[in-house]
């Protein structure tokens, strides 16, 4: 191709384009993030460089729901992916399909088995999280001791509120010897009741700076803590396995100090809110029991009294008279009933049919009453019955 002869734009591009991405079809490279960029259609935009170049990249929604991790700024990973030329701009950048941290990855899969592990033996259990106390009174932290998460700690828990006591436990968070050192501070808090509630974490850093809080013996220390436990490792989006067997996850230490220790004037006003309530409660139950008690006052006894007496009496008068009236009704039949037989029995005495010029004539000897004339003959002594008096005779004569 002759020197002198001008290439338009588009032709060198579209060379370049075809020897690039012909060259690289496949490639995975190691480098930092930089200039991350989420965008709003959920692609991820973001620089990968090392320590004298840089190069962009680009990894489409489909591919960054697939991640394991939140990139962000300073993150060294290895991204998988091919080239490609973006032909409008003359740049080429990285289309990547998939990306883990460098370095992390054979780490990440211990931290999975290691997480199984324990989840399996129930130390993650939600049933064994406690419910942190509402007002403690001591805060025992287990952290660094020059770092900024104790600094941020103790400024938080002296504004919020001066009178709750702060123990540092010191421990390593870093390094060789962090994990055990840790766990040690841990038994220590609980073996002497330094706390009524125990913080355990550090600032942020590297997945591998927070190593020590995932370690098995840190994990244990926290699951088998008596006292309760809040897990503040690193920030937001960092984890670790004491986050799983800690009764609560802050977010940050500053969050912890936070969540530990209520403000005192909240506390306050709402001691006085329950005081107000309380005074409310006792006055309304004073006067309901005033109420109740002035019911028994004499006045008030004997017209409640009378008013149950009232309705008594007028029963009882109903009946009295009910009964004296069955009773003269009962009297008027048996009187009447009385004169009736009377009569009946006035009509059948003999006595009263001889006042009446009758007489009853009875044999003398055998005093049998004679009602025929062959019941006795001429000559026998016979008695005459009279009503007043009797008579005694001899049969003349006795004919039928």
């Amino acid at each position: 191709m002759a020197v002198d002869q001008p290439l338009r734009i588009a032709e060198i591009t579209s060379r370049v384009k075809e020897l690039l991405e012909s060259a690289f079809p496949a490639l995975t490279v190691e480098g930092e993030i930089s200039n991350c960029r989420p965008s709003s259609t959920g692609h991820l935009y973001f620089t990968l460089k090392d320590e004298t170049s840089a190069i962009s990249a680009v990894m489409f929604k489909g591919k960054s729901r697939s991640l394991g991790f939140v990139p962000r700024d300073g993150m060294l990973v290895h991204a998988t992916g091919s080239l490609s030329v973006y032909e409008a701009r003359g740049t080429y950048q990285i289309i990547v399909e998939s990306m883990q941290l460098a370095g992390a990855g054979d780490i990440l899969r211990i931290l999975e088995e290691r997480k199984r592990r324990l989840a399996a033996e129930g130390l993650f259990d939600s049933g064994r999280k406690r419910p942190l106390p509402p007002m403690p009174s001591r805060v025992a932290v287990v952290t660094s001791p020059t770092g900024a998460a104790v600094r941020d700690i103790v400024q938080i828990i002296r504004r919020r509120n001066p009178g709750m006591d702060v123990t540092v436990l010191p421990a390593a968070v870093q390094g060789a010897g962090a994990a055990e050192s840790i766990a040690r501070q841990i038994e220590i808090a609980n073996a002497h009741r330094l706390g009524d509630v125990i913080i355990v974490g550090r600032g942020g850093g590297s997945l591998e700076d927070l190593l020590p809080f995932s370690e098995e013996a840190v994990v244990r220390a926290v699951a088998a803590s008596d006292i309760p436990v809040v897990s503040a490792v690193g920030h937001e989006i960092d984890w670790s396995l004491c986050d799983f067997a800690a009764d609560l996850r802050a977010p940050t230490p500053s969050a912890a100090a936070e969540l530990v220790c209520p403000l005192l004037s909240d506390v306050s006003a709402g001691i006085s809110a329950s005081v107000s309530v309380l005074a409310t409660s006792m006055a309304a139950r004073v006067e309901r029991v005033r109420l109740a008690l002035s019911q028994f006052a004499p006045e008030s006894l004997e017209l409640r009294f009378r008013r149950i007496e009232q309705p008594l009496l007028l029963r009882f008068d109903d009946a009295k008279e009910a009964l004296l009236d069955a009773l003269s009704g009962r009297v008027r039949d048996i009187r009447h009933r009385v004169e009736v037989l009377a009569e009946k029995l006035e009509g059948s005495n003999p006595t009263a049919i001889l006042g009446r010029g009758y007489s009853v004539i009875r044999d003398g000897d055998t005093r049998s009453i004679i009602t025929s004339a062959g019941q006795t003959r001429p000559g026998r002594p016979i008695e005459i019955l009279l009503a007043k008096g009797r008579l005694s005779a001899r049969v003349e004569e006795a004919t039928q």
